[in-house]
């Protein structure tokens, strides 16, 4: 346990950096000033009018500065972090960027984390786990500077982990299986768009869908292993086992349990994004056109498809997304779901964000406010699963995702 950390410096500018900033101008009395950084100024600007237009600073005194920076280099985030005397560091850009980021919070001695595990753009779909690849290749370091570093503390990774960990804890002592099922039941009103980044959204799908099974990695295609969920409020919804962050650090921690993640898909995506990779069009490869242009055609999709920011204003409907534990307790068969329904209006309503950047944006702010009283201060490297889901809950209940449950009893709010 480290002494009491303030000052928080945000990295990005997308629709997830907007909730991260807003919640902690919401929460500056535990987490004092705010500093916001981007490669564009006027998009973190932006966020700061939103912030201030909203009256969303609980402390109306609190710093909350804009700054420019290129995430991609070490010495440049080390420079800003000196400069701000941030002690804690929120990393909401993309995953592109979480290796030169976290070694300049090893650099200069400040808790770090990220909601997605660490991506190579030369790269799709790496060999499992993937966590091994980038990022836990630096837990001696951060041990040896006393750094804290929290990994994909978003959603999905994140609370889903927490779930799972006091699913274990509470409910089901001797886990079977634990799989992870995410629903949005909302509508956008677009003829097609992705709910974040389209990169990052299109390159999860482009891959190897990896999920642990019987005490080993199991391969398969996109959208080739279906399930039919039925969840609290959104009801039965079709799913599709997909590769995921969670899987990779899940499995390591209860290799006795087999670990997957369900997401759901309409069949007009199902269509969409058969068409774009039969095409071609999802490669991460460069193509040279007849006029000598060199494109990425991914890069070139992005370009065209609506800002998954810019979807939030008519954005209805729910997400529901859980962790149902199966297994026994006692030697009897036991199961529970946990799980949290968000609502797309109220998120746009409160920080001008669309649900999914909501459920992304508000943990790493809880995970935050646990580093600041000196709770999830570890000194270490830790994945959310390692550290006491019930503290984080407890917060997430209060500032805006409240945790449910469902097992025998039925249907309940939990608290802590």
């Amino acid at each position: 346990m480290g002494a009491m950390k303030r000052n928080v410096l945000i990295i990005g500018a997308g629709g997830v950096a907007q909730v991260v900033a807003h919640k902690c101008a919401q929460n500056n009395d535990i987490l004092g000033d705010i500093h916001i950084a981007s490669r564009t100024l006027s998009k973190v600007e932006a966020m700061i009018a939103s912030i201030r237009e909203k009256g969303s600073l609980k402390q109306a005194d609190g710093a909350l500065q804009a700054h420019v920076v290129d995430a991609r280099e070490t010495a440049e985030v080390a420079a800003l972090i000196r400069e701000t005397g941030a002690q804690i560091v929120i990393n909401v850009a993309q995953a592109f960027v979480n290796m030169p980021v976290l070694d300049a919070c090893i650099e200069t001695g400040v808790a770090y984390m990220d909601t997605a595990i660490h991506e190579d753009p030369a790269k799709i779909c790496e060999t499992p786990p993937w966590y091994a690849n980038y990022e836990w290749k630096r837990r001696e370091a951060c041990e040896q500077a006393g750094v804290t570093a929290i990994l994909g503390v978003g959603f999905d990774p994140g609370v889903v982990n927490a779930y799972a960990r006091l699913a274990i804890d509470d409910y089901v002592p001797e886990p079977a299986s634990i799989d992870i099922i995410d629903i949005n039941a909302g509508s956008h009103g677009r003829w097609f768009s992705t709910n974040f980044d389209p990169e990052i959204n299109f390159r999860e799908f482009t891959g190897t869908v990896y999920s642990w099974q019987n005490g080993g990695w199991q391969e398969n295609t996109m959208f080739e292993v279906g399930q039919t969920w039925d969840m609290p409020v959104v009801g039965p919804q079709k799913t599709y086992l997909t590769g995921h962050d969670e899987v990779h650090s899940l499995s390591a921690r209860w290799p006795q349990a087999d670990v997957r993640f369900w997401m759901g898909f309409g069949d007009h995506y199902i269509n969409v994004f058969t068409v774009l990779k039969n095409l071609g069009l999802l490669s991460e490869k460069p193509v040279t056109t007849a006029e000598g242009l060199e494109v990425i055609p991914l890069k070139v999709v992005k370009a065209v498809l609506p800002d998954p920011a810019s979807l939030a204003p008519d954005y209805t409907g729910k997400t529901c997304i859980g962790t149902l534990v199966k297994g026994t307790r006692d030697g009897k068969p036991a199961e529970v779901l946990v799980y949290n329904v968000a609502d797309h209006r109220e998120a746009y309503l409160e920080v001008g964000s669309q649900g999914i950047s909501y459920t992304a944006g508000v943990p790493p702010v809880a995970a935050a406010m646990l580093i600041a009283d000196g709770t999830w201060d570890v000194g270490a490297m830790r994945n959310v699963e390692d550290l006491d889901p019930k503290p984080f809950l407890a917060i997430l209940n209060r500032i805006g995702l409240p945790t449910r449950i469902r097992d025998a009893e039925g249907d309940r709010d939990l608290t802590f």
